[in-house]
């Protein structure tokens, strides 16, 4: 019997991204290469766990879900999130950022300095601006002042970041000209607090790392992965890679695969096996919030 592995989800490195196993294995992610897995009969997805420690009833989870927790595991985790404001005692630096998904698509958001741009390639960001730099309260302080003031939101849903992959600008100024102009009338606000030191424009552009724009591109996705189910399997060359988002050239066409469905799954090697989970046809463009200016 083939010897199975249990994803812990996809990172960020330098050299670009990388699946993580239970266990410490990583497999580094080229474009190019082929990406196959499958699902061995009779397997079950359980829950993740919280914090480092395992679920304690092994709780199955939805072949849907992109967090793969339990009701339980998944109160505890957010319990120790800065995300859900349950860390306001957090001493480290921290830096508010201005993301671009595509047209019409920008967000507010901050992460730890010490992470750098790891978060906004975590979030399939094709192109962001540092904001400004502080203590936790002044950067959440000035993130609702942009929310309130500019109409800027801190979530996108992955599905609207996707339907506009395949109609990207081809140029990088292009492509920045929407974060730079909000930039530019977020420094022109009052109200700003005195901790947080306000950063220059400088547009950083992750279309390239991703492989969905200029020469870079790959073909256009036509479909997603719905849900990884026992017997079922998934292979293809990987044509880009975008936040937790795999592009696989298969035999149905490209199709997206978010790695977070991955994760609570046992995964068996698959190399020639044809492409045999439930897909749903990409949306294009839908969703896309209203214009900002």
């Amino acid at each position: 019997m083939a010897q199975a592995w249990k994803c812990a989800g996809l990172r960020w490195a330098a050299d670009g991204p990388v699946l993580t196993w239970v266990g410490g294995r990583r497999s580094a992610l080229v474009r190019g290469k082929r990406v196959a897995f499958g699902v061995a009969e009779g397997g079950v997805r359980t829950c993740v766990g919280a914090r480092g420690h395992a679920c304690p009833v092994r709780a199955g989870v939805s072949g849907r879900s992109t967090g793969a927790r339990c009701e339980e595991c998944a109160r505890l985790d957010r319990a120790h999130s800065v995300a859900a404001d349950t860390m306001a005692d957090d001493p480290r630096p921290y830096r508010v950022y201005l993301a671009w998904f595509g047209p019409g698509l920008v967000k507010v958001g901050i992460t730890a300095y010490e992470r750098g741009s790891a978060r906004l390639l975590e979030q399939g960001a094709v192109c962001f601006s540092w904001l400004g730099c502080g203590p936790l309260m002044a950067a959440r302080r000035t993130e609702e002042l942009l929310r309130a003031a500019l109409g800027v939101p801190d979530r996108i849903p992955y599905a609207h970041k996707r339907a506009v992959r395949a109609a990207l600008p081809e140029s990088e100024a292009e492509r920045a000209a929407e974060i730079a102009a909000l930039h530019a009338r977020a420094v022109a606000l009052g109200g700003w607090p005195e901790a947080l030191t306000p950063e220059p424009f400088g547009g950083v552009d992750h279309a390239g790392v991703f492989g969905i724009a200029g020469a870079e591109r790959g073909p256009a996705a036509v479909a997603e992965v719905a849900e990884l189910v026992a017997g079922g399997a998934i292979g293809g060359e990987l044509v880009a890679a975008a936040g937790p988002d795999l592009h696989l050239a298969t035999e149905r066409g490209v199709v997206v695969l978010d790695t977070r469905l991955m994760t609570g799954w046992e995964l068996v090697s698959a190399e020639g096996e044809p492409c045999a989970v439930p897909l749903r046809e990409l949306k294009r463009a839908a969703g896309v919030q209203d214009g900002l200016f």
